[in-house]
C-alpha cells in the first residue's frame, strides 16, 4: 500500500512538473525574481547612516572655527549642502527638506577658546527622520569631543613643551564580534533568505489546486484513487524543488557577489532550508485549497506570508523591541525561526 501510494504521489508530482514546464516564462521568473529582490533589497536597505546633508553657518570665520567645521566635512558621514553667511538662513533649509542637519558656529568661538571659556555651537536636526537625527547627533558629539581633546593636548604641549603621560582612570576596549566591519550586507542578506523564501514559493503553490478547480480537472482527481496526502505531497514537491534551487542561487549570490562570509556549516544551512521551503510551499498549498479563484489565492498568500515575513521575522525590526502581544505573534511564522538560523550560521558559525 505504501509503495503504490508513493507511485501515485510520483505521478502527481510528474504531472505538476509538466504543468510548470509548459510555462517556462513563469518558471524563469520564479527563479530569477528572488535574485532581483535580493539585489534591490541589499542595496536599498542599509543600516549605515552616511551622506547626511549638512548646512554650516560659520559666523566666526577663524582658523579655529574652520578646523572645527572641517571635522564634520572630513568625517565621511556628512555631505555639505550649503554654507550661508548667517544662521538665519538655516531654518529655511531645514523647512524645505534640503538638509537634515544645520550647524552654527557663532561669533566669538575662537575668542572663548583662547580665554578658556566654554565655546558654544548649535546644531539643528530634522526630527521627521528620527533615526537619522539620532545618529547624526551621535556623530556631532563624537566630532566635538575629538576636537576638544585635540585642543587640550595642544594647550598642554604649548605650556609644558611636551605632552605629559596621563594616567587613565578607565580605558574602554571594545571589540565587535561576528561582524567586525559592521557591514549592513552581512546582517541584511541572511535575513533576506527567510523573507524571499517565504514570499515567492507560496505564490506558486497557491495556484496549484485553485488552477485545477478553475479548469475543471479537479473532478478527475476526486474520482481517482489518489489519497489526500498523496495529492498534497505530489503537488508540493516540484515547487519545493524550485524553492530549494532558489536558496542555492541566493546563497551563491550572497557569497560571490555580496562577499558575505559563511562562518558556519553551509551544508547545515541548506539542510534546514529544505524544511523551511517545505513549510513555505505548504502554506501556499493550504491557501490554494481555501480559495476558489487565482486572484484571491495570490492576495491571501501575500497577506499570510510576505507581509508577516517582513514585519515579524526580525529581518527589519528587532523582536525584543516589539510589544509583548506582537512578540508572541512572531512565533506563529516560520520566518522568525529561519531568520535566527540563517544569521546564526552565516554570522556566528
Amino acid at each position: 500500500a505504501v509503495r503504490s501510494g508513493l507511485i501515485r504521489l510520483a505521478a502527481v508530482a510528474k504531472k505538476e512538473a509538466r504543468e510548470i514546464m509548459r510555462d517556462p516564462i513563469t518558471l524563469w521568473i520564479a527563479i530569477l525574481l528572488p535574485l532581483l529582490m535580493m539585489y534591490l533589497f541589499s542595496y536599498a536597505i542599509t543600516l549605515d547612516v552616511r551622506n547626511i546633508t549638512l548646512a554650516v553657518a560659520d559666523e566666526d570665520g577663524t582658523p579655529q572655527s574652520r578646523e572645527y567645521v572641517a571635522g564634520f566635512l572630513h568625517s565621511g558621514y556628512f555631505q555639505l549642502h550649503a554654507m550661508p553667511p548667517s544662521a538665519s538662513a538655516l531654518e529655511g533649509l531645514l523647512d524645505r527638506g534640503e538638509v537634515r542637519m544645520a550647524l552654527t558656529v557663532p561669533p566669538g568661538f575662537a575668542r572663548d577658546l583662547q580665554q578658556g571659556l566654554t565655546a558654544r555651537v548649535q546644531t539643528l536636526l530634522d526630527g521627521s527622520f528620527p533615526n537619522t537625527a539620532l545618529v547624526a547627533l551621535g556623530y556631532a558629539d563624537a566630532i566635538t569631543e575629538s576636537y576638544e581633546a585635540r585642543l587640550r593636548r595642544q594647550v598642554l604641549q604649548d605650556r609644558l613643551g611636551k605632552l605629559p603621560r596621563e594616567a587613565e582612570a578607565i580605558r574602554l576596549e571594545s571589540r565587535v564580534r561576528y561582524n567586525p566591519a559592521l557591514r549592513s550586507e552581512n546582517y541584511i542578506i541572511p535575513g533576506l533568505f527567510a523573507v524571499i523564501l517565504l514570499a515567492f514559493p507560496p505564490l506558486l503553490t497557491a495556484l496549484a489546486v485553485v488552477r485545477e478547480r478553475e479548469q475543471g480537472s479537479i473532478q478527475q482527481l476526486y474520482a481517482s484513487p489518489i489519497r489526500a496526502w498523496e495529492l498534497f505531497w505530489g503537488k508540493l514537491m516540484p515547487y519545493a524543488f524550485i524553492a530549494f534551487v532558489e536558496m542555492l542561487l541566493l546563497l551563491a549570490a550572497a557569497v560571490l557577489w555580496f562577499d558575505v562570509p559563511v562562518r558556519g556549516n553551509a551544508a547545515l544551512l541548506l539542510a534546514l532550508s529544505v524544511l523551511y521551503v517545505l513549510a513555505s510551499c505548504g502554506i501556499g498549498l493550504v491557501v490554494s485549497t481555501w480559495t476558489r479563484s487565482q486572484v484571491v489565492a495570490l492576495l491571501l498568500a501575500v497577506v499570510l506570508t510576505f507581509m508577516p515575513a517582513l514585519l515579524f521575522s526580525g529581518f527589519m525590526f528587532a523582536i525584543e523591541s516589539m510589544p509583548a502581544l506582537f512578540r508572541g505573534y512572531t512565533y506563529l511564522f516560520p520566518a522568525r525561526y529561519f531568520t535566527e538560523i540563517s544569521r546564526g550560521i552565516v554570522l556566528k558559525g
